[in-house]
């Protein structure tokens, strides 16, 4: 017996943990009660930590095939691509790197900087309950590599017996087929998905030099929920993936593109700045043309990636708390062509965890201990054919201890959550990673959320950072420390019985940044700036940056029920970027969004319509132009700053009957791409071609449109 009553909000607390529903969530998030929102609009969940929620009915509304495309146009959250021709995207919290994003499948996380360039896109979403975003380091008690924020998915119990299938088709040619089934037993249920999406490559600008990178993808897997294996509640699945993109070259002739080699197939006469001559680019140091001759191999990407994991946790309860055990395993390979130069690798991750949660008096305390291992292997060869076998090859094995403990004070109107876990890396030594949440709740409707805290992430050489290592002999690692977040946030949220709103504010500070710069040359094993000597050898060096970098921003969501059918909601961010070194903040970043969104439901009609605003970026500041100018196809100069723009996205759906239901959408209504007004690729100062000029979107319009049909 409890020598003292526990507070109302730590007996829910206790009661969901003692009915098993904690595997569906991270430990280091306290769930009290259901989503509280209005409308299709999901505002924060009732959590001490600041989570938004996007259920699987709002996934649906927007159109979203992939993981990428839910998570994408949101205040706080973004999807950001980070090469025009293999499109690698991650998903960026705060506008921080996208590496510092760690996605947990049912709270456990099991990808890595590898598997998250082209895996986010490859993430099933079929038997999802929802999808919970935690923005800030050491949001997640059992991942601290989560500079940014964590993105955890929650697998859904299915409570009868189900099968779905939609059928999509769309511009580009693009396609998808998706399936989902679900069987109940006695004391359980299994399911089964399938989803098969393909799209065309997309040229927006006629140089035959794609934007949009084309891709086939299947993603196939199963699940499975006991509710009483020897006391415990026991959930988990197994998920299989097989992607092959490319892009530069048009269609999917990968093995001919390979093969090509030689020649001009393209025209860079065309799109805007295009070049005067179609042979090839203006050589700014020169005036004069630089010819291309390397063929469609020398212009194109192709990735295939071959993935399976398996995640499963399993919860009892244990005296008067509860006992925790969870498991992952993955296995990713990839096998990569970069124009020319080839990769491939290999790379196994586990994660194993015990935790428990018991009430202590009136003070609710989770302990644990957990285990992640991640091993890089990868050979290769660089455009010229010489092998650079395991040039990014890493083995981390971390083991770590968490402690947790919640208390609430004021008759449950004021909680408090402090967490410190301590792991010890086997490169990097013991960190130790304190954060503490405090939840004041002014009223019923109002609350404020107060966090502070810190994670660490051990840096990987992984080459998406920067393609040139491939050309070049080996990493020379000057790395002796990890990345550390220090990370602080305020929220104030109010949700009435119209009107929801949810504000607030984020400084997270990272030190340490690594940083690759594949422009060094080596001589005599003395490392520098490359001279042109014969006896040099092209390196990449990998450092640390020397001083922090920090970003600090704000947002507000404001949701109202206009009607009883039609929901509105209205948001705009603004952040603030200091950093001093080149190559920290390597990517285009807006300073301000605004977002705008109409959900409509009557009867069999669904609806929503959304707007995203995205304002100025700074060009020449976060691609460095100080010390590496970009120029056009023309030799004129890169735009300093890229134009505002607006997106708009529109889609509907009608419920034929019961089981049957069609829709129709438009993502990008008014056609912009970049391509209208600057191209992705850039030349430098000595006339080489890159392809990482990236601002704007890198697709036009898009119209689809499918069926459903659901038993």
């Amino acid at each position: 017996m409890l020598r003292h009553p526990l507070t109302p909000i730590a007996a829910a607390l206790f009661l969901v943990w003692s009915n098993a529903q904690a595997a569906d969530k991270e430990l280091a998030e306290v769930t009290v009660s259901n989503v509280r929102g209005i409308g299709s609009k999901p505002v924060l969940r009732d959590e001490l930590i600041a989570t938004e929620s996007f259920s699987a009915r709002d996934i649906e509304k927007t159109g979203a095939t992939m993981l990428t495309e839910v998570l994408d146009k949101r205040p706080g959250i973004a999807v950001q691509t980070e090469c025009s021709i293999c499109n690698v995207r991650n998903v960026v919290l705060n506008n921080l790197p996208g590496r510092y994003t760690t996605l947990l499948i049912d709270g456990i996380p099991i990808f890595s900087s590898v598997s998250t360039a082209y895996g986010l896109d490859s993430v099933s979403l079929g038997g999802i309950e929802r999808i919970d975003i935690s923005r800030g380091a050491g949001t997640s008690l059992v991942a601290p590599e989560a500079l940014a924020g964590s993105v955890n998915i929650v697998t859904r119990r299915p409570g009868k017996d189900e099968f779905m299938a939609n059928q999509q088709f769309g511009a580009y040619g693009q396609w998808s087929t998706d399936l989902f089934g679900a069987k109940l037993f006695s004391g359980g249920a299994i399911t089964a998905n399938f989803s098969h999406n393909q799209h065309d490559t997309v040229d927006g600008d006629d140089n035959k030099v794609s934007e949009y990178t084309g891709y086939k993808r299947n993603l196939g897997g199963i699940g499975f929920f006991f509710d009483d294996v020897g006391g415990f509640k026991l959930k988990g699945r197994f998920d299989v993936v097989d992607e092959k993109r490319m892009g530069g070259a048009m269609g999917t002739d990968y093995s001919g593109v390979k093969a090509d080699g030689s020649g001009n197939p393209f025209d860079w006469s065309k799109g805007r700045n295009g070049s005067p001559s179609s042979a090839g680019w203006i050589n700014p140091a020169t005036g004069l043309i630089v010819p291309y001759s390397d063929g469609r191999a020398g212009m194109s990407e192709i990735i295939f990636t071959d993935r399976q994991q398996f995640v499963s946790s399993a919860t009892r309860q244990l005296g008067q708390g509860s006992l925790h055990f969870a498991f992952g395993y993955a296995k990713h390979k990839q096998d990569s062509f970069y124009e020319k130069a080839s990769y491939k690798a290999e790379q196994t991750q586990y994660y194993v965890e015990a935790s428990t949660q018991q009430p202590i008096g009136q003070t609710l305390v989770t302990a644990g201990l957990n285990y992640r291992y991640e091993d890089l292997g990868s050979t290769g060869t660089d455009a010229s054919g010489a092998p650079n076998n395991g040039i990014d090859n890493y083995k981390y094995r971390t083991p770590g201890v968490f402690l947790q403990a919640y208390h609430a004070f004021f008759d449950g109107n004021v909680e408090v959550n402090g967490s410190l876990r301590y792991d010890d890396h086997n490169v990097f030594g013991g960190i130790s990673s304190p954060r503490l949440n405090v939840l004041v709740n002014h009223t019923p409707e109002l609350n404020s959320r107060f966090a502070i805290g810190r994670g660490f992430r051990a840096p990987t050489s992984f080459f998406e950072q920067d393609h040139g290592i491939l050309d070049t002999t080996r990493i020379v690692r000057r790395v002796d420390k990890a990345e550390i977040s220090d990370n602080a946030s305020y929220t104030l949220s109010y949700a009435g019985d119209r009107l929801a709103v949810a504000s607030s504010l984020n400084y997270n500070k990272i030190k340490n940044m690594a940083l690759l710069d594949s422009g060094q040359c080596e001589d005599g094993g003395v490392v520098g700036a490359c001279t042109g000597s014969g006896t040099e050898r092209a390196v990449t060096l990998f450092t640390s940056a020397q001083t922090p970098v920090t970003v600090t921003g704000g947002d507000i969501t404001f949701t109202y029920k206009l009607t009883p059918q039609l929901t509105g909601t209205l948001a705009a961010e603004r952040f603030n970027y200091d950093f001093s070194e080149a190559g920290t903040l390597a990517f285009a970043r807006p300073e301000t969004r605004a977002y705008l969104r109409l959900d409509y439901e009557s009867g069999p009609w669904t609806g929503m319509l959304r707007g995203t605003w995205t304002g100025p970026m700074d060009l020449a500041r976060f691609y460095d132009y100080a010390n590496n100018p970009r120029y056009n196809l023309d030799g004129t100069k890169k735009m300093d700053k890229s134009p505002s723009f607006w997106v708009v996205d529109l889609r509907g759906e009608y419920r034929i009957d019961r089981q049957w239901s069609a829709y129709l959408g438009i993502d990008n209504v008014f056609d912009f791409k970049q391509s209208d007004k600057e191209s992705m690729l850039w030349i430098d100062a000595n006339g080489a071609l890159d392809v990482t000029h990236i601002w704007g979107p890198n697709r036009g319009r898009f119209i689809y449109g499918g069926v459903k049909f659901s038993l």
